[in-house]
């Protein structure tokens, strides 16, 4: 009976590990940086990305995990890995499965090193998005359909912003699930070199949580509604895309 029931657990786990999805790696500058790997032990891993412990979903705006992840903290061997601002760096993922939905990308300046920094009290602005790129609410092409299709998201790190440490935070909101919006956020460290000394104002920064509401347009939403066949735009959440001004 046991041995059932250690069966079953283990076909679960499996499941939930095929399902959904977490950036896995990161390519900046020509050079691969692993990722942290959720499914494995703590336990001797060294990664640029904050540790975080499965690729299932976020189902609440006010989640404590909503910054980084389920843990969003850094590791005891936290890595950071070294980027010009005005250059790229593109985030992947191993698997992803939910193809509606927006890509999110934002940073936040850590007060010195970012090793110590918690990320839920750090200031958040967006630096990429992409939403409902064509098409209606329920059969039109979408960010995440994007990154179903690539496995990979690139962003421009904006050339004017000033030096120092950084996190950067990848999200995928999954809505096909109707008013049950899921949250797939991960973070990675960075040394941001160069630049033009700015940092965005207030009218661009959120708090994690506190970024978004739950009833928000482009979080409390049921892109199958009857209604929805005739809306061809989406309010991706959050605040405006900082592009360096």
């Amino acid at each position: 009976m046991l041995s059932a029931s250690l069966a079953v657990l283990a076909s679960f786990l499996v499941s939930q590990a095929a399902a959904h999805g977490g950036v896995t790696s990161y390519v900046i500058g020509g050079t691969t940086y692993a990722g942290w790997q959720p499914y494995n032990s703590a336990s001797g891993q060294s990664s640029i990305e904050r540790p975080y412990s499965t690729y299932d979903p976020i189902l609440s705006v006010s989640s404590g995990s909503l910054s980084c992840n389920d843990n969003g903290q850094a590791s005891g061997s936290q890595l950071s890995a070294t980027v010009a601002a005005g250059s790229t760096i593109t985030a992947k993922w191993s698997q992803w499965t939910h193809a509606q939905g927006p890509v999110m990308v934002y940073m936040a300046k850590c007060p010195s090193t970012c090793s110590t920094a918690n990320s839920n009290s750090l200031d958040w602005f967006k630096i990429d998005e992409k939403g409902l790129i064509s098409g209606n609410l329920p059969n039109g092409q979408w960010g995440t359909a994007l990154v179903m299709k690539d496995l990979a998201w690139t962003s421009t790190i904006p050339a004017s912003l000033a030096a120092g440490e950084y996190l950067i935070r990848h999200e995928l909101l999954a809505l096909h699930q109707a008013n049950t919006p899921q949250f797939y956020p991960e973070c990675g460290q960075l040394k941001v070199t160069g630049g033009g000394g700015k940092v965005p104002g207030s009218g661009y920064t959120v708090k994690f949580p506190g970024g978004y509401g739950a009833n928000d347009p482009g979080v409390n939403i049921n892109i199958y509604a009857t209604e929805s066949q005739t809306i061809t735009t989406y309010k991706v959440p959050g605040p405006p895309v900082w592009n360096g001004q």
